[in-house]
Parts: C-alpha cells; sequence; structure tokens
C-alpha cells in the first residue's frame, strides 16, 4: 500500500523552476528520505506534500487524499488530522510549556477533557523520553530535546504518518544517533510511516528504507529528481556523478 503517491510534480516560481517531473511513492510503514544538496527543493516539496503549497502541475495523493486540482482543498481538509509535522526547528512556543505544547493539537481536534488531553500529552512526551520534562519551557531545554518535543506533538492525535523537517539540524553526533534510534522504535513499535526531509548523510544511511534524492541542476535549466531507491544501493550502485559525490562526500567532477 502507498501512504503517498507523486504524480508529475513541478514547481516553478515566476521564471524559476525549482523542480520538473518529480514522481515517487512512500509506502505504508517505511522510513522513506527526501535527500540533496543545498536548494535542491527538499523543503519545497515537503510543504507539497503537507498542503502549504500547491504545484504549479502534477498530482499528490495522501492517504488516499487528492491533495492537489480541483479536489485539493477538501482532500487538504480531510488529511488534517491523518497527518503530524515537525518543523525543523520544532516550532515550540515558547510561551507554553513542552505538556501545553503537545496538548494544543488536542485541545483544536478533539473534544477530549483537560485531563483527557493532558495524559495523552504525557504520555507521548514519554514515548520520546520526556516524561521527566513536562512542566519545563523551550528556552530551557537543549536542542535535541527540542525536537523531541516537536515530534511528540506531531504525534499527539495518532496519526499513521508523519513529517519530519531536518530532525538531526543542528545536532551534535550522538544526540542525532539517538534521534534515529527514536524515529525506528517508533516505526517499529507503533507502524508509523516516516517522510524525512534531511541532508545528513549518517542519518539517511541508518534509518531510510528507501529514498528520492533531488538535485537543483538536474536539467540544463531546472532542478528535477535524479535518483530514488534504497540509499546503501545508490552509495555503492550508482553511477550518477552527482549521487556518488554526495554518498562518498566528495567534491563532484
Amino acid at each position: 500500500m502507498s501512504a503517498i503517491r507523486v504524480s508529475g510534480v513541478t514547481q516553478r516560481f515566476g521564471a524559476r523552476t525549482i523542480f520538473r517531473d518529480v514522481s515517487f511513492e512512500v509506502r505504508d510503514g517505511e522510513v522513506f528520505t527526501i535527500l540533496g544538496g543545498s536548494g535542491c527543493g527538499k523543503s519545497t516539496m515537503l510543504n507539497q506534500l503537507v498542503g502549504l503549497l500547491a504545484p504549479t502541475t502534477g498530482t499528490i495523493e495522501v492517504l488516499g487524499h487528492t491533495i492537489t486540482g480541483k479536489a485539493g482543498a477538501e482532500g487538504r481538509h480531510a488529511m488534517q488530522r491523518e497527518v503530524g509535522v515537525m518543523f525543523q526547528s520544532g516550532a515550540l512556543f515558547g510561551s507554553m510549556t513542552l505538556l501545553e505544547n503537545v496538548m494544543l493539537p488536542l485541545e483544536i481536534f478533539t473534544d477530549l477533557p483537560p485531563d483527557g488531553r493532558a495524559a495523552v500529552a504525557r504520555m507521548k512526551l514519554g514515548l520520546v523520553g520526556l516524561g521527566h520534562a513536562t512542566a519545563l519551557m523551550p528556552a530551557e531545554i537543549s536542542g535535541g530535546m527540542a525536537k523531541r518535543a516537536g515530534i511528540a506533538r506531531a504525534m499527539a492525535l495518532d496519526p499513521p504518518l508523519l513529517f519530519l523537517d531536518e530532525p538531526s539540524a543542528g545536532l551534535d553526533p550522538i544526540t542525532s544517533a539517538e534521534l534515529d534510534r527514536l524515529i525506528l522504535g517508533l516505526r517499529d513499535d507503533l507502524g508509523t510511516t516516516f517522510v524525512v526531509v534531511t541532508h545528513e548523510l549518517a542519518s539517511i544511511l541508518a534509518i531510510a528504507d528507501r529514498c528520492v534524492m533531488l538535485d537543483r541542476n538536474a536539467f540544463p535549466d531546472a532542478g528535477g529528481m535524479i535518483a530514488q531507491g534504497d540509499p546503501r544501493r545508490l552509495r555503492d550502485e550508482s553511477t550518477h556523478p552527482m549521487v556518488r559525490a554526495f554518498f562518498r562526500r566528495e567534491i563532484p567532477e
């Protein structure tokens, strides 16, 4: 089964084409990464997948909902409760405790009483190893804790699909490895499908079942997709110069 289907998607801003004719599928229960160098369109693709940006052309289906074209508005509305998103910084509200941050989606989208919302939020924070930190403010925690709190909030409504934007960015290697282990644990224990936008090579090889790679120079006049598949096979077998350079940390010839 496919959690996401992307077909022939192109994104233009004025005369500039960010990427052209991108197509891929994300399977249920896998960790799928969108990768590539800076400026290749990874975050643009993420914004399309979560319904924040309509592609210039092409179709996107998320959990069976078409979120592009004439049916796009209805599809995006239906999708809202079925996906969770962790943005790059964690995007926590600084005036709220971690518990209050995680309770917020429950307050907006459910009829649970306050005690029920708090109980669910504590459980989600416990799943990411922050059960001891419910009363802390975002300014009182580390970057790694903020990332985990962002994941807990994204999980508040038990979505089958989670989007993570650069979850390892700015983290030290040990904290990054702990976050990778958390993602794999949630995938294995809960069956959650993950779409992870990243350029962190160690994390890609540690967590990704499959990936799609974008490059801003895929075409003479536009970016696009240059590879997809198991990142370990791409590292070992691809003959594309940019794919080889990315996975081997080399300067392309």
